[in-house]
């Protein structure tokens, strides 16, 4: 897709070498074919700003959301006029400051959070794409291109509406998650640790776990950011900390007018707030990832890469089972960490030892397997 002037534009991404700067990198070359060149300021050897600004047309700001107002503030005083007639985008998870940062410039402003880590997929489908626009003329055109290429969900939205509801949606879940990492380093011992809970889990705690762990295994940056730099997030923290006192204090009473007053206010006006309709999804939703984890639990299963992604491939390695008589349980899709999609397969008793049917499935040049296990056997 061709800029405002007919030509395709030159992208610089500033903080390149970011996670989301690499990924955003390959997208725009492979699958839009543009140029594009980078700075960061971790990087001693990257093009010097002035000469980024000089060379592009498309300036997108990836940085830790705690120094991206004054990185663009910088680079704004750094231009002095040459970025007018460019298009300037933040991809941070904070929007109010990024974009107020990118208006004093003379550049077109909009403001992008992908509400993902960089996907595995070659495009951001199946994500959402909170997008501020707040001055866009002529690029219009190229912009609505490429939020159409990354294929995310976009939902267009106001910088202070954005990150009003951004406190709720990460500010609040992460702290809660975070507060709760804390307490089971703390308390988790004195009850078999990890291993001792995991052994008695329900589906809410394997749930609960799974976002506790994913926030641990991310960056820390990312995560005090969204705490510390989102000005809407202290007052959702004040009622949550307000919250759990109150719950606390009713325990601690331990009669039946502290119940009740529990019942009533955490329980019953919550449920009455979110309505019937609400309730009912999702605790559907609840119930299908308790059968997922369910399935991914099963002890005897093969996980298969098919390095063929066409139609037919995944028939033809059912047709391995169909042949040697082996039941499947469970069959799910995901990718691994190198971007692979593969194929967990949970079995039922085997007909046949585990070995013979991994050696069938690698025989038949279909796929590779990735991992194998049989504890029944």
């Amino acid at each position: 897709m061709n800029g405002p002037d007919g030509r395709p534009p030159v992208v610089a991404i500033v903080g390149c070498a970011g996670a989301y700067g690499r990924w955003l990198q390959r997208f725009l070359e492979a699958r839009m074919g543009l140029q594009v060149i980078g700075h960061d300021p971790a990087l001693a050897d990257s093009e010097p700003p002035l000469a980024l600004l000089q060379r592009a047309d498309v300036v997108v700001f990836s940085t830790p959301i705690r120094d991206t107002p004054a990185i663009i503030g910088a680079f704004a005083t750094l231009a002095g006029g040459i970025e007018a007639g460019q298009l300037w985008l933040d991809l941070t998870s904070v929007k109010q400051a990024p974009v107020q940062a990118m208006l004093a410039s003379r550049a077109e402003v909009a403001g992008l959070h992908p509400m993902a880590a960089p996907p595995k997929t070659a495009t951001l489908k199946g994500h959402t794409m909170a997008v501020c626009r707040v001055r866009v003329q002529r690029w219009r055109a190229w912009l609505d291109a490429l939020l159409a290429a990354l294929q995310a969900d976009c939902v267009e939205i106001d910088a202070q509406a954005h990150d009003r509801a951004m406190a709720l949606v990460q500010g609040l879940v992460h702290a809660a998650h975070m507060a709760q990492a804390k307490v089971l380093c703390e308390l988790a011992a004195d009850a078999g640790g990890l291993p001792g809970l995991h052994a008695l889990r329900t589906t809410g705690h394997q749930l609960d776990l799974a976002v506790t762990g994913r926030i641990l295994a991310g960056n820390p940056a990312i995560y005090t950011g969204i705490q510390f730099d989102n000005p809407h997030v202290p007052l959702v923290l004040a009622r949550l900390a307000a919250a759990v006192a109150e719950l606390r204090d009713a325990v601690a009473e331990g009669d039946d007018e502290a119940r009740a007053a529990v019942t009533e206010q955490f329980l019953q006006v919550p449920a009455a707030w979110f309505g019937e309709p609400v309730l009912a999804a999702r605790s559907h939703d609840f119930e299908r990832m308790g059968y997922l984890q369910a399935d991914l639990q099963e002890r005897c299963f093969l996980s298969v890469y098919l390095p063929q992604d066409r139609p037919g491939s995944l028939r033809a390695l059912l047709d391995v089972f169909e042949r040697l008589g082996v039941n499947l349980a469970s069959i799910h899709s995901s990718r691994t960490p190198e971007g692979e999609l593969h194929f967990r397969i949970g079995l039922d008793l085997l007909p046949v030892p585990l070995a013979a049917l991994r050696a069938a499935v690698e025989g038949a040049g279909i796929g590779r397997v990735l991992d194998a296990r049989d504890d029944a056997g």
